[in-house]
């Protein structure tokens, strides 16, 4: 099922924390030529850290098969608990695009330690932009679930063709989904986020 109305945001990025850069790529204390090499692949990337995000509101109901979550019906038990309670729900794809990937591509061939830099720089930007997008969410409609995304816990990664048809992703978007269920742009997510009743918590 495609929604009614999709939305395309650019939320604003939150700063750089160095320090969860430091964390993708395994150094847990600063190091003065860790650092510098941080310092020289934020130089590159900045250019391309612009992050895109496409949502839309569905309702949520129960049913004889599972819950049915607007775009796709599921039985993971996971899932249920988590949105139980929930009435909607928005499902996201959030994505980098594709300068990143390319840059890393790049740096593979030249340096891989430059490469493992970047790959821990676009990691930590795809989860700023999520998280700054489910902030922003949470102002605009109200308290919300974490995000739950697909291939955790025993919701299948399966659900992705679902979520992508939904969305329409590859003509909105530009992002497309692998035969082994990948997404290209790699810096991307997908995920849904419950909405929380307000009513039922007076």
């Amino acid at each position: 099922m495609t929604p009614d109305v999709l939305h395309l945001c650019a939320p604003a990025l939150p700063p750089i924390s160095r320090e969860t850069i430091r964390l993708y790529m395994g150094q847990r204390t600063p190091d003065g030529e860790t650092d510098a090499l941080m310092e020289e692949c934020l130089a590159m990337m900045r250019p391309t850290l612009a992050g895109r995000v496409l949502w839309a509101r569905f309702s949520l109901r129960e049913t004889a098969d599972g819950l049915d979550l607007g775009f796709t019906t599921t039985r993971s038990a996971d899932l249920r608990r988590h949105l139980a309670g929930c009435r909607e729900a928005v499902l996201f794809a959030a994505t980098l695009g594709m300068g990143p990937d390319r840059l890393i591509l790049r740096e593979g061939r030249l340096s891989p330690a430059r490469a493992l830099c970047c790959q821990a720089i676009g990691a930590e930007r795809i989860e700023a932009l999520c998280e700054s997008f489910c902030g922003a969410l949470s102002q605009k409609l109200g308290p919300t679930r974490p995000r739950y995304s697909p291939g955790y816990g025993d919701w299948p990664l399966a659900v992705q063709t679902d979520v992508f048809r939904a969305l329409d992703c590859p003509r909105r978007l530009g992002l497309t989904l692998t035969e082994s269920l990948l997404m290209s742009p790699t810096k991307s997510v997908t995920a849904i986020v419950g909405l929380e009743n307000q009513e039922n918590d007076t």
